[in-house]
């Protein structure tokens, strides 16, 4: 028997593309695990894991229009991966959002559009 892996979501319950993304899925009939990332944030481990399975560097995952963005001063680009993980594992709503992972792939849902390409990708939904 073969076993799917789980999709889940990394979201923000607010953000009007999560819930986009969200209603993509339900209205294709997959199951999902919806992680309020503000709430539960990723580890700074996950988000490395993520970002590799995004192939995207970890700034490439920093949302610029917080104010902590400013605040820490994340535009050095000086700043190595690791500080930029850190900095998004102690301050979430820095990290992009929404993220969708489906066992070794995962992809920045942003537009919402991409939830839909994902989904044609992995072969899921219908």
């Amino acid at each position: 028997m073969l076993i799917m892996p789980n999709l889940t979501i990394y979201q923000k319950p607010t953000c009007s593309t999560c819930r986009d993304a969200m209603r993509r899925l339900a209205e294709a009939g997959v199951d999902y695990d919806a992680i309020n990332y503000i709430i539960e944030p990723p580890s700074r481990e996950k988000l490395a894991e993520l970002a590799r399975k995004m192939e995207l560097s970890p700034r490439d995952l920093i949302r610029t229009r917080e104010p902590e963005y400013q605040e820490l001063g994340l535009a050095d680009t000086a700043l190595s991966d690791e500080q930029l993980l850190d900095a998004m594992a102690e301050h979430p709503s820095l990290i992009q959002r929404p993220i969708i992972e489906y066992g070794d792939h995962a992809v920045l849902a942003r537009p919402a559009d991409r939830v839909t390409e994902a989904m044609r990708a992995w072969g899921i939904g219908r």
